[in-house]
């Protein structure tokens, strides 16, 4: 008995230590590769460009700063992800679909309204070759087709009376002068009066009181510029006719088509008085003036119109093939009209960041001109993100009520830079002519910052200095003295340090003053970027002057050489 229970007390003192030895190792293993997973799902962005983010650390893209972990809050959920509920989503009727690539086929383009005109390469004027009165008029109504040779109108004219007296005069003696002769029948010809009723003249030797007048165009009758009764003269028009053999269908395209558009592109015309038809044409002319009253431009397609279908005033519809930037075998990102909201110039959609929660975040896009109803992607999504495509609304709804980027709150996303305010200063036209004559040393000594060349960067500012020391200064303003006594300096500190580091702090200041005076300085040569890297002066930022839009960074060498961004653009 005793033997038995010396084996349990054994076994007893044996599971005990081996759970003291060895349990907790598992919780460690536990707890390290949990530990891991939270590792490896860390984000990494960027402390000055928060839209860069990539699943492992590294350099900033645009500044080359190093990355650093983007920070979530107790449901894992990054600054600007919010989750909805599963009863939610299906409430709202909120779905998903993934970004894809699509190329561009036949079918897909706009549609643009239009209006049936007259050719205009085919509109002819009768007019009036001699002055006179309207004794009859043959043709009375608008839409009336008149063919060459037809009588037009019944006309007296004294010019025509005189002219037959000397017709008949002439005749009479046509066998010894038939110069004259010939002269007087030229002067009937440029008249467009038809040769029977001349002979009709010359046989009868009697003078007719009117003459009729023949079409020489043939068309439809598109105006009519005089009644019976009227009196005419010499070049006035008549009537306007068409040949609406073929006609004009005139669209109204506006800005953001009109990089869509071009000469021979094919436009299918559709019209409601045949809804079951299409006509085939190309655009044949693309005006080039904008209307400033209604901002579109005019695109003209020619319709071919034997059977009479097309009736000028006529409204129609015409779509038109979409151009792609690229090729028709190239295939672009592309998203549902659905899924895009409008704020402003932005364009913003919402992504699902978790394949097997719903969870989303606001994302700021670019895209192309409309397609059909999808938009092109040129930025901001890449191929299989997930997106929302319906009930795009009530996510950004939920979006505003939990406090996270939406429409409406903007607060976290990248706002468009204010314009810089500068005190106004005026400068006499000789002190501005001295100035300019500067910035050329001012650029070089900035770009002898960007290599950290000490040496070159006190010898330009000691000649600018010298340079500064002849400016007339004499009729400046107490505020303009100010500015131009602190930039002279500076240019004198930084002659007198050969440190970089230093010049560097001399150099913040030179260019709170030199850039104030710059933009009051009125027309310059070329066009100079202001331009600020926030890191900059102990994070409290730096502005220089630069002629390239590029980055180049004279704060930090090739520490952050891309760090910063243009503020201000001075011309």
């Amino acid at each position: 008995m005793k033997k038995y229970i010396l084996y349990i007390a054994v076994l007893a003192v044996g599971l005990l230590l081996g759970a003291f030895l060895f349990g907790d190792s598992s919780n460690k293993e536990v707890e390290h590769k949990h530990n891991e997973i939270v590792e490896n799902s860390t984000m990494w962005t960027c402390s000055m460009h928060p839209q860069i983010m990539q699943s492992e650390p590294g350099d900033c893209p645009i500044c080359g700063m190093d990355l650093i972990p983007v920070k979530s809050n107790s449901d894992g959920l990054l600054a600007d992800q919010f989750k909805l509920s599963e009863n939610a989503m299906a409430l709202a009727n909120i779905q998903t679909s993934m970004v894809g690539t699509s190329s561009y086929d036949a079918d897909s383009g706009f549609v643009l309204s239009g209006k049936i005109t007259e050719n205009e390469n085919e509109t002819a004027t009768m007019p009036a070759h001699f002055d006179g009165r309207i004794e009859k008029l043959y043709v009375n109504s608008l839409g009336e087709q008149v063919r060459k040779g037809q009588a037009i109108a019944k006309i007296y004219s004294p010019d025509l009376v005189a002219a037959q007296q000397e017709l008949i005069t002439a005749y009479k003696l046509k066998a010894t002068q038939p110069q004259l002769y010939n002269a007087v029948k030229n002067k009937f010809k440029n008249w467009m009066i038809h040769g029977p009723q001349l002979e009709e003249v010359e046989q009868s030797g009697q003078v007719k009181t009117s003459f009729t007048i023949y079409s020489h165009v043939s068309g439809v009758v598109t105006e009519i510029a005089i009644n019976e009764g009227s009196h005419i003269m010499d070049g006035k028009p008549i009537f306007k006719v068409s040949n609406l053999n073929t006609v004009w269908a005139n669209f109204d395209v506006y800005e953001n088509q009109i990089s869509q558009v071009k000469k021979g592109q094919a436009v299918v015309v559709t019209t409601n008085a045949y809804p079951d038809k299409t006509f085939n044409g190309k655009v044949d002319f693309i005006d080039p003036i904008l209307d400033t009253k209604t901002r579109t431009v005019k695109l003209r397609v020619v319709l071919n119109n034997k059977e009479g279908v097309f009736k000028p005033g006529m409204f129609v519809e015409g779509k038109l093939k979409a151009i792609a930037n690229a090729t028709n075998e190239e295939e672009v990102l592309t998203i549902p009209a659905s899924a895009v909201l409008w704020t402003g110039k932005r364009s913003v959609v919402y992504v699902k960041t978790n394949p097997t929660a719903p969870v989303f975040e606001m994302r700021e896009i670019t895209i192309g001109n409309q397609i059909g109803s999808n938009y092109p992607v040129l930025e901001g999504l890449q191929k299989e993100d997930e997106i929302v495509t319906n009930g795009t609304f009530t996510v950004d709804a939920a979006a505003q009520l939990q406090g996270k980027k939406s429409m409406m709150n903007t607060s976290n996303t990248s706002a468009s830079k204010p314009a810089m305010e500068v005190m106004k200063m005026t400068f006499p036209a000789h002190f501005q002519k001295e100035f300019k004559e500067i910035l050329p040393m001012y650029l070089k000594m900035k770009d002898a910052f960007i290599v950290s060349d000490g040496k070159t960067v006190s010898d330009i500012a000691s000649t600018m200095y010298q340079k500064t020391q002849n400016f007339d200064s004499a009729n400046l303003g107490k505020v303009e003295l100010v500015h131009f006594n602190k930039t002279r300096s500076m240019l004198k500190a930084i002659s007198e340090n050969n440190e970089i580091e230093k010049q560097r702090a001399h150099f913040v200041i030179l260019n709170e003053n030199i850039v104030a005076l710059t933009m009051n300085m009125g027309t310059l040569d070329t066009t100079l970027y202001v331009q600020k890297c926030p890191m900059a002066n102990n994070n409290n930022g730096a502005m220089w002057l630069s002629n390239d839009k590029d980055i180049r960074n004279p704060y930090y060498g090739d520490a952050m050489i891309t760090c910063g961004s243009v503020i201000e653009e001075i011309k």
